[in-house]
């Protein structure tokens, strides 16, 4: 089956658009740009504070406590059952 359609070729479908610039380049950094919410502000310091504290508290001692719990409590499941 053919199509009666005709192709126009577009012959400037190599140059780039106004709005975008070549793989190579870098964008501008503005200098006084205020840190994001997963960059440090520069001016911390002042050593751990609680909050350090709390947060090193439930991702690290929290999951081992949990962890240890699930396996006392499968070896008294197994126990109970008998084997």
């Amino acid at each position: 089956m053919t199509s009666a359609a005709e192709f126009h070729a577009n012959s400037d479908a190599g140059e780039l658009p106004g709005r975008l610039r070549p793989a190579g380049t870098h964008a501008p950094k503005l200098v006084g740009q205020a840190a994001g919410p997963f960059n440090v502000p520069a001016d911390t310091g002042k050593g751990p504070s609680l909050r350090d504290a709390l947060v090193t508290g439930l991702l690290v001692i929290y999951p081992t406590v949990a962890t240890v719990v699930a396996i006392v409590a499968g070896l008294f499941l197994a126990s109970v059952n008998g084997t």
